[in-house]
């Protein structure tokens, strides 16, 4: 193996769609091109939003399409002592602190958080817990989408880490995990490009090793509104893969492959991946 490692972080909110399976094959080939490894992890951090049975059903669904995952599936629902770890230094350190500020009083602020409870002195340890964001990282480069640049104000935003409710936030459990595994590249959909700049600002302060990025188009059914599990898109059918993968390819910009097995489809396709290919566009009508 090279000492590249990418992977694929489904949550188990329901049935991998098409959206997800652009990911999932977008990552997938971007490793296997390398000659790298591509794993597999199970966002489970929301457990209100999970569907029974998801997470199975979700890797069932990889092996008929032929992604078959390198180790173990990391759950980030085993995850938890190691972000109640990372917050209890950074408490301890003054580089959190607790807010108690509701979604209302911040909208009031504009929408960005404004360190309100930051100077003060908290009666009880209850609320989010927000990082005193110091890196402020407002840029990067993304590998398909070259520069990204996000305004002042958000890049500055002391964000959540874990939230009122006891949930860890994503920003700070895809972090972690990111550099648990040892991740040298990320591949995901664009909707989550911004978010980038925040997790290279957690990166810089607790001084771990960042991967570089790189974002696919996402599909949507119209302008901003994408395929997603929260609109109830239609599950991939798993019982005929072959038209799917060809279907997803083309949206990536690479040449279909012969219908076969999946196993011999997805070989072909890593032959013949070429980035260079990929459209440098955030959404793609579908």
């Amino acid at each position: 193996m090279s000492a590249y490692i990418g992977r694929f972080a489904p949550s188990p909110s329901g049935p991998l769609h098409f959206g997800s399976l652009i990911a999932a094959l977008g990552s997938y080939l971007r490793a296997h091109s390398l000659n790298g490894q591509w794993l597999v992890r199970m966002e489970d951090l929301d457990p209100p939003r999970e569907v029974a049975g998801a997470s199975d059903n979700i890797l069932r669904t990889l092996d008929a399409f032929g992604l078959h995952w390198h180790g173990s599936v990391l759950y980030q629902s085993q995850r938890h002592d190691a972000y109640q770890s990372c917050i209890n230094d950074l408490l301890s350190h003054q580089q959190a602190y607790y807010c108690q500020c509701t979604r209302k009083q911040v909208q009031a602020m504009g929408g960005i958080y404004n360190g309100h409870c930051k100077s003060l002195t908290p009666l009880n340890q209850e609320g989010a817990v927000r990082v005193c964001n110091v890196a402020q990282v407002a840029q990067f480069t993304d590998v398909v989408m070259g520069q990204v640049s996000v305004d002042t104000a958000f890049a500055s935003e002391d964000f959540i880490i874990k939230r009122r409710d006891g949930l860890y936030a994503y920003q700070l459990a895809v972090v972690l995990d990111d550099a648990f595994q040892g991740i040298t590249e990320v591949v995901r959909g664009s909707d989550l490009l911004t978010s980038s700049c925040r997790q290279l600002s957690l990166f810089n302060q607790l001084n771990l090793p960042h991967p570089s990025w790189l974002h696919l188009p996402v599909a949507c059914l119209e302008p901003g509104f994408k395929l997603s599990k929260q609109n109830h898109a239609q599950a991939i059918n798993d019982k005929a893969p072959q038209a799917s993968i060809n279907a997803a390819l083309q949206f990536l910009g690479q040449s279909q492959v012969d219908i076969d097995d999946v196993d011999t489809m997805l070989a072909q396709a890593v032959s013949q991946f070429d980035i260079n290919l990929v459209p440098k566009q955030a959404e793609i009508l579908i």
